[in-house]
């Protein structure tokens, strides 16, 4: 069937399809790119450093005098350079742009962005957008110059950053003695041109061998220097390393310079106490962004380096400018951001530098700790951990010999003890003794009478006894039970104070509670989450076994409420106005009955502190061996001697010292002479 349409139908089909394209047209025209579009979205890239994505958007103009890889990597090393970081980029009216009649439009604005010298706003900057032909469509592209770096440049010129480093804040003791200071030190090295030209390989080996280093480290240092003449770094040295110098110094082309670098007279002894510090690595820089750090800055890595870190670091300076430029030499600076560095503060510390080197000295680099406080005022006289390692190794280098050392002990030299919470075994008697007097539970007058070294409550025990070291032979009551140190009596005694109060009186002591105290030491408890389970935990916690964990700086903060009427004062580490941490914890009276027994200890001829008794000073302690007990089957647990005592008389040190190891080895009885020759030094240096 064949359908006939009329020239009248043609002709309004054709305007309809006539109008429907001409709608399109309109409709994509209208929907052109706009200028602000362009410019929103250059600086969205610009802002995320995209600057490959920034380079397609200029004009065909601009990218005929810059390549991609110049554009990228100019504006990559500007921005590495000065560090910039959180670019943000300002204009205001973007929406109402109008083009000129050369179809260009100008988009004033200005920046701001963080640099290595502070946070600098740039103003001034003008982008021109140019309307160019890209295929069938018209499109908005970046007409570029040097002037959309800073506003201030020209071609040619070159962007400079200068670093301005503070100097890092140095640690001193409560006498001013120096214990991390920038000080002079020695770059030992090699001239790259003499050094090579005679027997280069004897002179390797003999420079390891004056190093103890090995051959292969120096070769790593010279290797692919192929510029003659200058000087190659081989390690830093003290500038008491005279004699390692002297005989370095022999060799045809070894020299040396001077610079400044971070120093620890006190080495060993103060090692785990004031750490060191190192290069920021990666991690670092991301963790503590926006701090004030940057890639070539200097953090501290351990001790008080790095629990002072943001004191000490100070604020680093420098300078940002722009070096005009004339055949090829610079004919002026424009400045566009300076700060002067702010140097880092001096901190001094509490410690007592000869007592903290007197304690180590003795300690023998026995595993142990120790830590010793002024009781009137909380200031701590000195945290000991031992054996300990030499902050310079980290500023110089670290020798072959010291290297087996570190590997043969599986690097116990970096576990620092004076911070960790362990059993305090016997030395915690005398917090059950004050809970039990002060509650009533104890009585002076009481005594048990057990035979033999072992006792239990009753069966429902099983096979687990307390255990004590000796028998006395007699009915024991709390002066004998301090001066026997009769494990027993104590267990005993927690019984009758009760699970629940003893772990609530507990608390005075300030056990479950973090110590108000700078320096990150682990919390003391009564027991796992602050709960004696049942009685046998009960008794064991007594005489400070169980579940019980103290640090040697809390044992020695308990017992110096026995010097200072019952208060106990807030450590410090650095000095500031005392004031009481924990107050009337023990009553006058209890005060005087755990002196008496405590001297009693040291003064019996039968007391287990008697090695430490000191004609002509009164002393006060209390031994303990606590045993590192995987279950309460374990026989065969390693034990640790405690050691704690005070003087009496105008009270001004209060010494808990830890050794680690001394089962078969006397127990607490290795550690009393140890202890007691620090007293001896301290208590007769007149301080």
């Amino acid at each position: 069937m064949v359908r006939f349409i009329s020239k009248k139908s043609l002709v309004l089909a054709a305007s309809i399809m006539i109008l429907t394209l001409s709608g399109i047209f309109l409709t994509s025209c209208s929907k052109g790119e706009k200028p602000a579009e362009k410019f929103e979205t250059y600086k969205d890239k610009w802002q995320k450093k995209d600057y490959a994505a920034m380079y397609g958007m200029l004009s065909a103009k601009t990218k005929e005098s810059v390549t991609e890889k110049e554009f990228v990597d100019r504006y990559t090393a500007i921005y590495k350079g000065i560090e910039a970081e959180n670019i943000t980029i300002n204009a205001e009216g973007v929406d109402k742009l109008k083009e000129g009649k050369d179809n260009t439009v100008k988009v004033p604005f200005s920046m701001t962005m963080d640099t290595m010298a502070g946070s600098m706003e740039v103003k001034g900057y003008e982008m021109t957008l140019v309307k160019e032909k890209a295929g069938n469509k018209e499109v908005w592209a970046v007409d570029w110059n040097e002037k959309l770096i800073f506003p201030q440049m020209s071609p040619g010129d070159k962007v400079r950053a200068e670093s301005h480093n503070a100097k890092r804040g140095e640690i001193y003791d409560r006498n001013g003695k120096p214990l991390a200071v920038n000080a002079p030190i020695v770059s030992l090295g090699v001239n790259s041109g003499t050094f090579s030209k005679n027997n280069k390989e004897a002179k390797i080996a003999e420079l390891s061998r004056i190093l103890d280093v090995t051959p292969a480290f120096i070769e790593g240092k010279i290797k692919g220097v192929n510029e003659p003449e200058i000087f190659i770094p081989i390690v830093n040295l003290l500038t008491t390393d005279q004699e390692k110098l002297t005989e370095a110094m022999k060799i045809e082309g070894v020299i040396h310079t001077k610079p400044i670098g971070r120093v620890y007279p006190g080495g060993e002894a103060f090692g785990s106490l004031i750490g060191n510090v190192g290069s920021i690595t990666a991690e670092e820089l991301e963790k503590f962004k926006g701090q004030g750090y940057s890639s070539t800055s200097i953090i501290g890595k351990r001790g008080l380096e790095q629990v002072f870190d943001k004191r000490l670091k100070g604020e680093n300076g420098g300078v940002i400018y722009i070096s005009k430029q004339k055949d090829g030499k610079e004919t002026e600076k424009v400045v566009l951001i300076k700060k002067e560095p702010k140097d880092g503060e001096n901190i001094k510390l509490t410690v007592d530098f000869d007592l903290q080197k007197k304690i180590y000295e003795e300690l023998g680099k026995e595993p142990g700790s120790a830590s010793a406080l002024n009781p009137k005022t909380g200031e701590v006289l000195a945290l000991v951990s031992s054996p300990s390692f030499d902050s310079n190794l980290y500023t110089t280098y670290v020798p072959e010999k010291v290297k087996a050392q570190w590997e043969k002990s599986k690097n116990a030299e970096f576990n620092n003890r004076f911070k960790l919470a362990t059993a305090p075994g016997s030395t915690f008697k005398m917090i059950t003794a004050a809970i039990g007097l002060e509650k009533g539970s104890i009585n002076l007058k009481d005594t048990i009478d057990v035979q033999g070294k072992q006792w239990q409550k009753d069966s429902s025990w099983g096979n687990y006894k307390v255990t004590r070291v000796s028998d006395p032979g007699k009915p024991v009551n709390l002066r004998d039970a301090f001066i026997y140190s009769d494990n027993i009596y104590f267990a005993q005694a927690a019984l009758k104070i009760g699970k629940d109060d003893f772990a609530a009186e507990s608390s005075k002591f300030g056990l479950n509670e973090d110590l108000p105290f700078p320096y990150p030491i682990a919390k003391a408890q009564i027991a796992n989450e602050g709960k004696i389970k049942n009685d046998i935990q009960l008794s064991d916690t007594g005489y400070g076994q169980g579940e019980v964990l103290m640090s040697p700086l809390h044992v020695a903060l308990a017992y110096s409420a026995l010097v200072n009427d019952g208060n106990i004062m807030t450590p410090l580490l650095e000095p500031a106005s005392s004031k009481p941490w924990k107050e009337n914890v023990i009553s006058q009276d209890n005060i005087k009955i755990l002196q008496e027994y405590l001297k009693a200890v040291i003064e019996d001829p039968s007391g287990t502190g008697r090695e430490a008794k000191i004609n002509g000073i009164s002393l006060l302690g209390k031994t303990g061996t606590a045993e590192l007990k995987k279950s309460l089957e374990d026989t065969a647990a390693e034990e640790n001697g405690w050691f704690v005592v005070m003087n009496n008389d105008n009270p001004k040190i209060v010494l808990t010292m830890m050794v680690e190891n001394v089962k078969n080895r006397g127990g607490s009885h290795f550690v009393v002479p140890i202890a007691k020759r620090v007293m001896e030094y301290y208590m007769k240096s007149g301080k």
